[in-house]
C-alpha cells in the first residue's frame, strides 16, 4: 500500500542551488567527472531502483522476516535478487576509490544514493550500508596487504562488512569488552567472544562477510585504553580472496525485533576465530571512530528517510480521505465531507512532516559536503579542519534527525486514524522502523553527553564559536545591512535566527558555568540542550533554503511553485517549530536537584 517517488526536485534544489554541490566538485580534479548531466542521470537510474525493485519489498520482508536455522539465516523473498541487481548495477562501487575497482564519484553523492534506498527500503540498504563503514576503516587504518585484499571485494559488493562492537555485558560502555585476541606469532590472533546486537552479522545475500571487531590484547590496558581492532572474515581467504575453511565465526541466534524485522540483527559467536590486526595495538577505539561517526551520519540519515516515507503517504492519504467539514465553510460541496486536509491541525501535522524531512535532508548533505572535504583534503591540516566541523554536528544530526524522523512517522500514523494502526497501510510499519533509530550508534543521551561534554565542554566552545560565527556570516550577508536584493524577504529568518545563535553561545557558557559547581548540569541538561541545538541548526539551513529560492524565484518562472513552497515552508519552520527552543532553555537551565533530590528507594512502593 505505501508509495515512495525519489524527491529528485528537492535534492536537485540542495545540489545546485543552496550548496553549490559542482563548483565544490571542480575544486577536486579526482571529481571531475561528477557534472550535472551525469549526476541526473545517476538519480535517475537509482530512483527507478528504489520505487520498482526495492519498496515492493519493504512491507513484504517485515512481513516475513528473517529465518534462522542453526546458524544459517535467509533474508526474505526478493532481497537476495534486489541485491544482486545492485551489485551489477555497480550501486556499490559508486562513490569509492578507483584502485579498488570503485567508479571514483564523490562520497556525498554515495549519501544521495543512500537516501533514496533508505527511505524506498531501511532493512534491505542496512545490508549494503553497514558495508560502508568497514571500508571506511580499512581504508584510514589498514596496511596496503589488507586493502588489497578486503576492499576490492567490498567495493564490488561480492563482500559485505560489519561493525562488531556490543557485547551481552556492556552496549556503550565499551570499556568492559571482554572479546579476547591471542597472538599466534604469524601475525594472526585467535579471537574469542561473543558481540550481540550486529546488523547485517549473519545473511545469505554474499559468500563472505567481512567483521571488524574489538577485542583486548594479552596484559593490555584495563577499559577502554587496551581495546585494538582486528578483521576477522567469516569465511578465510588467502591473500588474493580465494575462500577457504569457515572461519569459527557463527550466528547463534537473530533478534526478534520491534522493527527492520528484514534486516538480521545477530549475535555472534567468535570461538578461536583467525583475525588480523587492523591500526596500532591499544588503540582500536580510536580507529573505530572511522567507522562509528559514518555510522552515526548513516543513522542520522534514517530520520530523513522515516520522515520523508511517512510525509509523502500521509499526503497522498491526506488529500482523499473525507471527514467532516472544513471551520471555514465547505471545501468539497459536491462530497459528503472535506478532504482531511483543509483541516488546520491535519495541515499542521503535514507541514511539520515537510520541514523535517526536507530541513533534515540539507542538514545531512552539509555534513556529506565535509565528508568530501575530509577524503579529499591534501594537508593534515585541512582534514582536521574539516573534521572537527563534521564532529560538532554529527551527534545533532544523529540525534535531533532521528528523533525527528520519530516524530514525523507518528504523524503519519495519527493522520491516517485507524488505518494507521493497521499493518496493510504500512504506517505502523515506518513508526516500528523509525524507533531503533533513535538507539543504535549511542542513544540520543549519550549523542547529548557528546554534543555538550566532549564537543562543548571539553573544547570550551571552539567548535560551537567556529559553527556559530558561520551563521552569522551568513545572517550578516542576508541582512538590510548588506546589499542582498533580497534582503527585506529575509528579514523574517534573519533576525529570529541570529538572536536563536546568540543565546545560544549564552545558553552554553551558563551551562559551562553551572558545571563547574554540579557536574549532574550537564547529564540533566544534555538532552534539552541537544534539541534546542538542532532546532537552530534545521533554522539556519532552512535560511539558507529561503534565500535560495528567493534567487532562483527571479529567474526560473517555470519552476515558481516550487521555490513558493520553499519559502512558505521555511515560515511554517520559523513560526512554528524554531519556537521550540524556548521550553528546551527553560528546562535544560533548571537545577538538576529535582530528578536526583529524591532517593531510588523512594521511586516506588510497590
Amino acid at each position: 500500500m505505501l508509495t515512495y517517488k525519489a524527491p529528485v526536485a528537492d535534492i536537485n534544489f540542495l545540489l545546485k542551488d543552496v550548496f553549490g554541490y559542482y563548483s565544490h566538485y571542480q575544486k577536486f580534479p579526482e571529481f571531475e567527472e561528477a557534472t550535472p548531466d551525469l549526476v541526473d542521470a545517476i538519480f535517475q537510474e537509482c530512483a527507478k531502483f528504489c520505487e520498482n525493485e526495492l519498496l515492493p519489498l519493504y512491507q513484504s520482508g517485515d512481513k516475513e522476516g528473517c529465518q534462522f536455522d542453526n546458524g544459517v539465516v535467509t533474508t526474505p523473498k526478493g532481497f537476495k535478487e534486489a541485491y544482486q541487481q545492485y551489485v551489477e548495477g555497480g550501486w556499490q562501487s559508486l562513490s569509492h576509490p578507483v584502485e579498488h575497482g570503485g567508479q571514483g564519484l564523490p562520497p556525498s553523492l554515495g549519501m544521495v544514493k543512500s537516501e533514496m534506498m533508505g527511505t524506498a527500503n531501511w532493512s534491505w540498504a542496512m545490508y549494503p550500508g553497514l558495508s560502508h563503514g568497514a571500508m571506511n576503516t580499512v581504508e584510514t587504518h589498514g596496511t596496503k596487504e589488507q586493502k588489497e585484499l578486503y576492499l576490492t571485494r567490498l567495493t564490488e559488493g561480492t563482500w559485505t562488512g560489519t561493525m562488531c562492537l556490543t557485547e551481552p555485558q556492556c552496549g556503550t560502555d565499551l570499556g568492559q569488552v571482554k572479546t579476547k585476541a591471542i597472538p599466534n606469532g604469524d601475525g594472526t590472533y585467535n579471537i574469542t567472544g561473543t558481540k550481540i546486537f550486529i546488523s547485517a552479522g549473519e545473511h545469505d545475500l554474499t559468500e563472505n562477510i567481512i567483521h571488524i571487531v574489538l577485542a583486548r590484547l594479552p596484559d593490555a590496558p584495563a577499559g577502554t585504553r587496551g581495546i585494538s581492532l582486528f578483521i576477522v572474515p567469516k569465511i578465510q581467504t588467502d591473500q588474493q580472496g580465494n575462500l577457504g575453511e569457515a572461519n569459527n565465526v557463527t550466528c547463534g541466534s537473530i533478534e526478534d525485533k520491534m522493527g527492520i524485522k528484514a534486516s538480521a540483527t545477530a549475535v555472534l559467536n567468535f570461538d578461536n576465530a583467525k583475525g588480523v590486526l587492523i591500526g596500532p595495538e591499544n588503540k582500536g577505539l580510536e580507529c573505530m571512530f572511522t567507522f562509528m561517526n559514518t555510522a552515526r551520519i548513516g543513522t542520522a540519515l534514517q530520520g530523513v528517510c522515516s520522515a520523508e516515507l511517512a510525509y509523502q503517504n500521509s499526503l497522498i492519504y491526506a488529500k482523499e480521505r473525507l471527514s467532516m467539514r472544513s471551520l471555514t465553510g465547505k471545501k468539497n460541496p459536491e462530497q459528503v465531507a472535506d478532504p482531511i486536509i483543509v483541516h488546520p491541525d491535519v495541515r499542521k501535522m503535514l507541514m511539520t512532516q515537510k520541514a523535517i524531512s526536507e530541513g533534515g535532508r540539507a542538514m545531512i548533505y552539509y555534513a556529506a559536503k565535509l565528508v568530501d572535504e575530509i577524503e579529499m583534503a591534501k594537508t593534515q591540516e585541512e582534514r582536521e579542519q574539516a573534521d572537527e566541523r563534521l564532529g560538532f554536528i554529527t551527534p545533532i544530526l544523529k540525534a535531533f534527525l532521528t528523533e525527528l524522523g520519530l516524530e514525523s512517522a507518528n504523524h503519519g500514523l495519527q493522520i491516517f486514524g485507524g488505518h494507521g494502526y493497521i499493518k496493510e497501510w504500512g504506517m505502523e510499519q515506518i513508526v516500528r522502523d523509525a524507533r531503533i533509530s533513535t538507539l543504535y550508534e549511542g542513544t540520543t543521551g549519550i549523542q547529548a553527553l557528546d554534543l555538550l561534554g566532549r564537543k562543548i565542554l571539553l573544547t570550551r566552545g571552539k567548535s560551537l564559536n567556529n559553527f556559530t560565527k558561520e551563521v552569522l556570516l551568513f545572517c550578516k550577508d542576508k541582512s538590510v545591512l548588506s546589499k542582498n536584493p533580497h534582503k527585506r524577504q529575509m528579514n523574517k529568518f534573519i533576525w529570529p535566527l541570529s538572536k536563536a545563535v546568540a543565546n545560544w553561545q549564552q545558553y552554553s557558557l551558563r551551562i559551562a558555568l553551572k558545571a563547574k559547581k554540579n557536574r549532574d548540569i550537564v547529564g540533566s541538561a544534555s538532552v534539552d540542550y541537544l534539541m534546542y541545538s538542532g532546532y537552530i541548526v534545521m533554522g539556519y539551513f532552512w535560511a539558507q533554503m529561503a534565500q535560495s529560492a528567493y534567487e532562483k524565484l527571479a529567474t526560473d518562472v517555470e519552476n515558481r511553485d516550487f521555490y513558493r513552497a520553499k519559502i512558505k515552508t521555511a515560515e511554517f519552520y520559523f513560526n512554528r517549530m524554531l519556537p521550540r527552543t524556548k521550553s528546551h532553555a527553560k528546562t535544560m537551565m533548571e537545577d538538576p536537584k529535582t530528578l536526583m533530590q529524591l532517593d531510588q528507594e523512594l521511586l516506588s512502593f510497590l
